[in-house]
């Protein structure tokens, strides 16, 4: 059974830092890309992803220079560090992975539940 469990959101304040956390199991992780889809009043984007096959990485324009997706491939989990926060970066985070898609590229396969990040003084 696939499997993306995040964690790691919350509420910070403009300025702040976050980092999420997405464990998966369930599938071959370094055959998939994993990415962090956001979904906010304006819709749901994808914000940043990864290929665990090339480690290759896409960013919203977004958040460039922001945030950091990383990979660890002894754990099967993907990090989304997340630097100077916005309000705008208000949403609910779901980490989601798919074993054909291009980065960002929806709809993936597979989606965890979503976790809340609030950004706000």
């Amino acid at each position: 059974e696939v499997q993306l469990v995040e964690s790691g959101g919350g509420l910070a304040q403009p300025g702040g830092s976050l980092r999420l956390s997405c464990a998966t199991s369930g599938f071959t992780f370094d055959d998939y890309t994993v990415g962090w889809f956001r979904q906010s009043p304006k819709g749901r984007e994808g914000i940043s992803c990864i290929s665990n096959t090339d480690d290759s990485t896409y960013y919203a324009d977004s958040v460039k220079g922001r945030f950091t997706i990383l990979n660890d491939h002894v754990k099967n989990t993907v990090y989304l560090q997340m630097n100077y926060l916005k309000p705008e970066d208000t949403g609910i985070y779901f980490c989601a992975a798919d074993p054909i898609r291009g980065l960002c590229i929806n709809p993936y396969d597979y989606w965890g539940q979503g976790i809340q990040v609030t950004v706000s003084s």
